[in-house]
């Protein structure tokens, strides 16, 4: 699987349903392990306070890629 047809799937969060943003890029370690993915978040997720529009979904947090979506279990 590429990167390109990870970043055509929304990202749910099981824990409440909501689509969390769209996937910009992955993140990867010193040796070359994709160790999560970069969200841009949608807009009603984005912290007023910090205004980070992006967030590192770790890789044990993906429960399930399917077809369309990719399920993710994050607490805010």
């Amino acid at each position: 699987m590429r990167l390109s047809d990870l970043q055509n799937k929304s990202v749910i969060n099981l824990i409440d349903g909501k689509n969390i943003g769209n996937i910009i890029d992955l993140s990867v370690n010193e040796k070359g392990v994709t160790t999560g993915l970069i969200v841009e978040k949608h807009k009603f997720i984005i912290s007023y306070f910090t205004g980070n529009k992006e967030m590192v979904i770790k890789w044990e947090q993906i429960e399930k890629i399917g077809e369309d979506v990719i399920l993710v279990r994050v607490v805010y």
